[in-house]
């Protein structure tokens, strides 16, 4: 009975392998041939992916030399081409695997009805059969195709007749397409060697430090070992089964022909070498370590936000060559350390650094006192402290730069002179009230008041001196004159992108939300409160140095950069859809008002950071500014030369925001004397250029232009408001005034100007902006049911939190 079981199964098996014959070489026909040939066509696309198609590639992020910072993958693989890997290598995987492999035609069918024929008869599937090219197949359609489903990749290893049947089909085709040599580099590069290793490139790389063309036959033989069971196998984990699995391939690369006997003995003398810890870069930004983790997380949203997908950057192999600028970025971060340890709680310090350019604005350093990282404990973050909008509480007088250089816009010079009260009170845009201040900073529906931090100031004095000795009232008063909209503009225009576009909890405007501080844009809210000048809201630290970059560049705002180049996989350059560089401001504006700026070192003028200057025997021209906000919990300072451009903020980052104590080291606490602009932020960026700039020429400043040094003859602009568009801009355009237009909601009838900025008196050749109706205001959408209620809003109340708001929810700046 036995025997004719047996008998039974051998006719069985025969006919099936006949069948399995069959199907690979020839399509069934008819209704089933429809089948077939569908299936016909997914087989051809698949081994046209495999022939031609890279599995997932690590894309490398270096600095501006070249030298790799971070690497981004989902499979840590370096792709290596056949002649860079050991012979040794591939005799070893051709013994163990496959030794027939280079006189089949990707089916062995001796093996695979003898692998048949032994599986039935014993009841077990003891042998697989499957080639090194039906292996490829197997493991790219794991490995790649169903790389991130599950079911797929079950799927994909079926001990199936139909998954045989496809996965034979595919290798014949491959055997036709490449040579053997390209199939065995394929496979090399795309099996699994445990711990997230793909390829013989990363596997020699991890396990031995090594490259793959360097590969010993000792080493090839282990890792040739280890693909029949990656996790198994695993050297540092089972080394005593590793190191027998390595010796049965080595004996089986003797059988082969491949391997002399007396250097198979001597390889399996050696000990199996593996380094501990094993050489496996992160996979993300951590991998950039403390000082250059920031950067690198910029670079990433950079690239995201200009196109490319987390995906492409983790799989496609890019090499990323940044701006990082190895030196500067180890200085910057340094000089915020020495001044603000990393561990201080509740307190970042970070700084930017950009290039100033007409074409390009390169950022060479991104730095803060805390590391990047995921430690907490040893004060480590990931939070984007240098370039995101992370600064809550705002750069304080700052801002004063942007009333400054909207006052040049409109016909005023540095040398003019400007009122200094010791306290003012604007009615632009309250009304009523009284003349004197209740509370410093009071804000309500019928006055705002403000003073100054000292009482020391003249009644009045040029705009260079002002901007050098920083009082609040000149300016505020300043923007009484010159209407809130042009230094909105100004700020937007000279850098202030993202940040103005923050509400003012630094977040994305919340639709809905019922206060307008959290549901509107800061360039927005802060259309009708002249306190934007004392610089309360939320900022990036980066965007303040591009500021001072535009300003250094005649007035030419650019995107900051962190790329240099971006090169695909095969070395092909890919283009990165960055901004284009912008005319922000004439260039004599621009460079007169780098003049207006250039005092804040200089003691006769009370610069606001002559100190710091001096402690760090500062030499250079420069132009800069400090700011500090209201009760100290920020403060903050730029600063440019002709080579380097660079911001710091010093500010509360943790959940309870105190005032910043002017101590040594600095503290939070809620009743202490605060840092100023100059005491932290400013020697800060002092001591880091200092150094960045040891070596390098002493650099004049730009001239200024006469017109924005002693102010021009303005004009009367005209008042185009309720105009038709087109008629709106030719009057402008025969006062002599450039014409923008934006589109603006609003019930007025479309194409009617609603606003224009500026209004009154600028000097010809001004662009005007004209705000056009859409003739569109948005409705509400509703539904059937009540939407869910938006998270609530927490807001910290007095005490040791933020001191609570005006009755306009808003918080005053401070000066200095």
């Amino acid at each position: 009975m036995r025997h004719t079981d047996g008998v039974l199964k051998l006719l069985g098996l025969c006919g099936l392998a006949g069948v399995l014959v069959a199907g690979v070489l020839f399509p069934a026909v008819g209704a089933a041939g429809m089948v077939s040939n569908r299936a016909s066509d997914t087989v051809d696309a698949t081994s046209t992916d495999l022939a031609g198609t890279d599995p997932p590639l690590m894309t490398t992020i270096t600095d501006r030399d070249g030298v790799p910072i971070a690497y981004l993958y989902e499979q840590y693989r370096v792709l290596t081409p056949p002649d860079k890997i050991a012979p040794a290598m591939k005799a070893a995987i051709v013994a163990v695997e496959d030794r027939r492999f280079y006189e089949h035609q990707g089916v062995d069918w001796r093996g695979t009805v003898r692998a048949m024929l032994t599986n039935e008869m014993r009841g077990t599937v003891t042998q697989g059969a499957s080639t090194l090219t039906q292996q490829y197949v197997k493991n790219y359609l794991v490995s790649v195709v169903a790389r991130n489903n599950k079911e797929e990749q079950q799927r994909a290893q079926e001990q199936t007749v139909a998954r045989k049947l496809r996965e034979a089909r595919i290798a014949l085709q491959l055997e036709h397409r490449l040579s053997k040599d390209e199939i065995l580099a394929r496979y090399l590069n795309i099996v699994p060697f445990g711990a997230n290793i793909y390829g013989v490139g990363a596997a020699a790389q991890a396990y031995f430090g090594t490259t793959p063309e360097k590969l010993s036959v000792a080493q090839a033989a282990l890792l040739a070992g280890m693909v029949n069971s990656p996790i198994a196998l695993n050297p540092l984990n089972y080394p005593e089964r590793a190191l027998e699995r390595r010796n049965v391939v080595i004996d089986k690369m003797v059988e082969s022909g491949s391997l002399d006997p007396g250097l198979a003995a001597e390889a399996r003398r050696e000990p199996l070498g593996i380094v501990n810890p094993m050489h496996v870069p992160s996979s993300n930004c951590i991998g950039a370590g403390p000082a250059f983790g920031f950067f690198c997380a910029y670079v990433v949203d950079y690239l995201e936000r200009s196109g490319f997908t987390a995906q492409q950057l983790r799989t496609g192999g890019y090499t990323i060559r940044t701006t990082l600028d190895r030196n500067a970025s180890l200085v910057a971060k340094q000089a915020a350390e020495a001044h603000v340890p990393k561990t201080t709680d509740g307190i970042a310090n970070t700084m930017a650094i950009v290039q100033p350019g007409r074409d390009r604005h390169r950022v060479v350093a991104l730095v803060a006192n805390r590391d990047y990282g995921l430690d907490q404990d040893a004060g480590q973050t990931t939070l984007d402290l240098p370039s995101g909008v992370q600064n809550m509480f705002g750069a304080g007088s700052i801002y004063k730069i942007f009333t400054a250089a909207a006052a040049l816009d409109r016909g005023m010079g540095i040398f003019n002179r400007i009122d200094v009260p010791q306290v003012y009170v604007s009615h632009r845009y309250v009304t009523g009230g009284r003349a004197d201040c209740p509370r410093t900073g009071h804000y309500d529906d019928r006055w705002y008041c403000v003073t100054n931090a000292s009482n020391g100031y003249p009644s009045s004095m040029t705009m260079q001196q002002a901007l050098a000795s920083s009082p609040n009232t000149g300016f505020v008063s300043l923007v009484d004159q010159i209407g809130m909209e042009p230094v909105l503009d100004m700020a937007r225009r000279l850098g202030l992108r993202d940040s103005l576009q923050t509400n003012e909890l630094g977040q994305p405007p919340r639709a809905g939300a019922e206060r307008q501080e959290i549901s509107q844009p800061q360039i927005e809210y802060f259309r009708d409160k002249p306190s934007f000048t004392l610089g309360p809201s939320p900022v990036s630290t980066l965007e303040l140095a591009n500021v001072a970059a535009t300003l250094m560049s005649g007035g030419r705002w650019c995107p900051p950069t962190p790329i240099e180049a971006v090169l695909d996989a095969e070395g092909r350059p890919v283009p990165v859809n960055e901004a284009p560089c912008e005319a922000a401001v004439p260039e004599p504006l621009a460079n007169t008002l780098v003049e207006g700026l250039s005092r804040d070192d200089d003691p006769a003028m009370a610069g606001t950071s002559a100190a710091a200057a001096a402690a760090a025997h500062w030499k250079r021209p420069l132009m800069a500014k400090t700011g500090t906000t209201q009760t100290n919990y920020s403060a903050g300072f730029v600063g440019a030369v002709p080579q380097y451009a660079g911001a710091v903020l010093t500010f509360n980052d943790g959940p309870r925001p105190r005032t910043i104590c002017a101590t040594t080291p600095p503290r939070l606490a809620v009743d202490c004397k605060g840092i100023f602009g100059g005491t932290v932020p400013a020697p800060t960026w002092y001591d880091a250029m200092t150094k960045i700039l040891a070596g390098q020429p002493v650099l004049p400043l730009p001239p200024g232009d006469p017109r924005y040094e002693h102010g021009g003859d303005e004009t009367q602009i005209p008042n185009v408001v309720g105009e038709d568009v087109e008629d709106a801009t030719n009057r402008l355009h025969q006062a002599g005034y450039d014409v923008v237009t934006r589109a603006r909601n609003s019930a007025a009838p479309g194409g009617t100007v609603v606003a224009q900025s500026p209004r009154g008196n600028a000097l010809p050749g001004t662009t005007v902006t004209l705000f056009v109706s859409t003739g569109y205001l948005p409705v509400p959408q509703t539904t059937a049911a009540p939407p869910p209620p938006p998270p609530p809003v927490v807001v910290p109340g007095p005490g040791p939190g933020i001191p609570p708001p005006g009755p306009f929810g808003w918080w005053p700046g401070r000066g200095r």
